[in-house]
């Protein structure tokens, strides 16, 4: 026992000289202290627990520490955070404590990963989307509250073997349906592959093993083939003095499932399978001018396809991705995939908001992600529909491929491919789009329907005497807008429905009939509507007229007649 506790102890310690040696982002000799005291009070709440597997459980919050500190290379705020992030939840040790320990911002979004883990646990999805909507308003805090509980959904991925079958399932599924979007919206591009894959291996592993074991039988003509490439494209960069590195890159299994889903193929007919990364050295001043000389090197070699251009250079991904994507036919007639990036871009692509983090200076540091978690809670509060809409918009929104347009004054605005001339109205400003009246798209005016493409110029229209009707949800995509729109007419109908409820009150007054629950009741009733507010509303807006109200005062007093009529008759027959 004393031999397993030494062994054991020298593994932790181990571990812990890697998860500084890993860190992507440079530590102080303050960040190791603060690293320190945080492990150490890990160690220490820990140091009786055990997770399924039968390991000590403190090698759990050490790992998600090492993926937040070298995969997603976040700072050491995040790296304790993450080693304390199951502290609170499930030992003795309290909030107060870890902000003595380690200070109030590590302590914070320790308490913001607590919120996370305390939210209701159940199969029902709309809790689950409800739980997923209460989750998205911890980022109001701190963005890496979601980025470290991320990281610590990964790792529980990982090592999940050890759990019974239902539920790798349920957490797969809720992993695919919450986590994999989120680290893809984030820029975590590598996280969200590999939470895609391991999600796919335990809710459908028989699907999981055949791809992975076509994947594998593939492998050597791939590789082969990559060799061949780059080798030619080595040459030819070599001779033009680049400094660069050329990578293969395999398409993942989860991305193959879902390309043979949706365009109904078999494995043979996916010719997309990998890719060819460049990498290349440089200053920030000649980065644009590099990656397209790099593109006209390849493209003097390889026929392109036109229709497989892709430049996020010029204009960026709003995950702040950067690259030119070509699609070239290469040796043996295959066409092949090949991403031009910046080192730069490179570590952006990999370690999305981390790397923004470390190339932005100053105020510059968080505006992508800030003006994106700004969007973000500006959706939750106006959402008043039900949760899983929300969710299902959200994801929509997520996973859309942009569009590229400008403002009047020449600004480039991102949107989500199939956005319209409303959409874009309420992504300038909520106001705006509220009071929009029409809009110009390349200075001529088109429905609000109109769906844009990138290069269009927009200009929008706008009258204080406009407001959001329920058929502007008929012409809008993005969940911002659908939201924006749902409350505005949900505000509307508030105010009809206050001055609808003073207006009854006066006629069932002259109708010598009482605004009470009783009266309410039997309303309902007789014109067949759901709740009190939707009768306030249709008497607001006039949907229900005098004559109306006149046929329930007569069905209402002859109801009242017959009831004391049978009272009258019950007290007879009861004397008698």
């Amino acid at each position: 026992m004393i031999t397993d506790n030494l062994i054991e102890n020298k593994e932790i310690a181990k571990q812990y000289k890697e998860l500084l040696r890993i860190s992507y982002q440079s530590l102080s000799d303050s960040d190791k202290r603060i690293i320190r005291l945080a492990f150490d009070m890990a160690v220490e709440a820990h140091s009786d627990q055990k997770r399924k597997s039968g390991e000590a459980y403190i090698f759990h919050p050490i790992s998600v520490a090492k993926i937040v500190a070298q995969q997603i290379g976040l700072d050491a705020t995040s790296i304790c955070a993450a080693l304390l992030h199951d502290v609170v939840e499930d030992t003795k040790f309290s909030i107060e404590d870890i902000e003595r320990h380690v200070g109030n911002d590590i302590a914070k979004i320790v308490n913001g990963l607590t919120k996370i883990s305390n939210l209701k646990k159940d199969r029902n999805i709309s809790l689950q989307a409800e739980n997923f909507r209460k989750m998205l308003l911890t980022l109001n805090d701190d963005v890496r509250v979601i980025i470290i509980k991320i990281a610590d959904r990964l790792h529980n991925m990982q090592t999940m073997d050890s759990m019974p079958e239902y539920k790798q399932v349920k957490i797969a599924s809720e992993t695919l349906y919450i986590y994999a979007p989120l680290a893809h919206r984030i820029g975590l591009f590598n996280v969200k592959t590999e939470l895609e894959d391991l999600s796919l291996k335990y809710t459908e592993p028989k699907r999981y093993e055949s791809i992975k074991q076509m994947v594998e039988e593939t492998k050597g003509a791939q590789n082969s083939f990559i060799k061949t490439f780059s080798r030619f494209l080595n040459n030819e960069l070599s001779k033009e003095r680049f400094k660069f590195s050329i990578k293969g890159r395999d398409k993942s299994i989860y991305s193959i499932h879902r390309k043979m889903l949706t365009q109904n193929i078999p494995f043979e007919k996916i010719y997309d399978k990998f890719a060819l990364r460049i990498i290349y050295k440089c200053n920030k001043n000649n980065e644009k001018f590099l990656a397209w000389k790099i593109y006209s090197i390849v493209t003097d070699h390889f026929t392109p396809n036109p229709t497989r251009l892709r430049d996020w250079i010029s204009a960026p991904k709003s995950t702040g991705y950067e690259a030119l994507h070509i699609t070239v036919m290469g040796p043996s007639n295959k066409w092949v995939e090949v991403q031009i990036r910046s080192e730069r871009m490179n570590e952006i692509a990999e370690k999305g908001y981390a790397a923004h983090y470390k190339y932005k200076q100053g105020n510059q540091k968080d505006i992508g992600i800030e003006s994106w978690l700004n969007r973000i809670q500006e959706v939750l509060e106006n959402n008043t529909g039900n949760a899983v809409d929300f969710v299902e918009d959200f994801k929509l929104n997520l996973y859309a491929e942009e569009i590229f347009v400008f403002t009047p004054q020449g600004d480039l605005k991102s949107l989500p491919q199939g956005s319209t001339a409303l959409d874009f109205a309420f992504f300038i400003h909520t106001d705006i789009g509220k009071k929009t009246r029409g809009v110009r798209v390349n200075d001529s005016l088109v429905p609000l329907s109109k769906v844009l493409k990138s290069g269009d110029q927009i200009e929008v229209i706008t009258s204080e005497k406009i407001k959001p009707s329920k058929n502007w949800l008929d012409f809008v995509v993005t969940s911002r807008a659908r939201s924006i729109i749902k409350s505005s007419i949900n505000d509307d109908k508030k105010i009809h429905a206050e001055e609808g409820k003073e207006i009854l009150r006066r006629k069932l007054k002259s109708l010598k009939i009482p605004l009470n629950d009783k009266t309410i009741k039997q309303m309902l009733l007789f014109f067949k509507f759901e709740n009190s507010q939707d009768l306030y509303y249709r008497i607001g807006i006039g949907s229900v007229d005098n004559k109306k109200l006149k046929d329930f005062a007569f069905d209402y007093n002859n109801a009242l007649l017959n009831f004391f009529k049978r009272r009258v008759k019950k007290t007879k027959n009861n004397n008698r």
